[in-house]
């Protein structure tokens, strides 16, 4: 056996519902079923847009043959199977998960080529080393006002909030904070929505977060 090595600062961390630990931990007794599960749980944690599923493919490389293994998920309820003429598409039996279900079993919503939205997530810096290397040196009281925003935006959005920040040349906390204020409060992904197909940066107006800053 490989010893491991240990977690890191720099990996993304993945929310687990109690739910899991209170009931699912105890019934699943099959090892390949609790894996999909853990996985399913982990890429769905790491996806973006509201329609979130995965095809049996996005699971090989957690177990030699999924297919067994989500089924026994679907029939437990963890995941919501919907089939598409031959194919079969899984969602996280979640609100939003049940929601997205319901309407792709409709027939709403085009089915992709690919599932572009479920690439495993890559390893990210964590926010303190991203914004020394992206900002300037940390100080301790900035040091605890980015721990609090770890526990209140996705670190994600974090990020990509400095992303735009640097590209605007407003390298401060201020500005950054702006821009994850302004996406909690009017919808990150809706904002996209109504901006079009443009990605990156670019699709932010230079005014758009001026409103959130005047309010400190």
């Amino acid at each position: 056996m490989k010893k491991f090595s240990g977690f890191t600062d720099s990996e993304t961390f993945t929310q687990i519902p109690d739910s899991f630990f209170r009931q699912l931990l105890d019934e699943i007794t099959d090892a390949d079923e609790l894996k999909v599960t853990l996985y399913a749980l982990w890429r769905f944690e790491h996806m973006e847009g509201r329609v979130r599923f995965l095809r049996a493919e996005d699971f090989a490389g957690c177990v030699p043959d999924p297919v067994p293994a989500l089924e026994k998920a679907a029939a437990r309820g963890t995941l919501i199977r919907v089939a598409r003429g031959s194919a079969a598409y899984y969602f996280l039996n979640s609100p939003r998960g049940r929601a997205a279900a319901a309407a792709f079993a409709k027939g709403k919503g085009a089915v992709p080529a690919v599932t572009t939205n479920a690439n495993p997530p890559l390893e990210r810096p964590n926010i303190f080393k991203l914004y020394e290397e992206n900002i300037g040196p940390l100080t301790p009281l900035l040091a605890d006002t980015l721990k609090d925003a770890e526990q209140t935006y996705p670190e994600v959005w974090i990020a990509e909030a400095i992303t735009i920040a640097v590209t605007r040349n407003k390298r401060n906390w201020r500005y950054v904070e702006a821009i994850l204020k302004c996406w909690k409060d009017e919808g990150k992904d809706e904002r996209k929505n109504r901006q079009g197909t443009d990605t990156g940066s670019d699709r932010h107006q230079k005014s758009e977060f001026e409103e959130y800053l005047k309010r400190d």
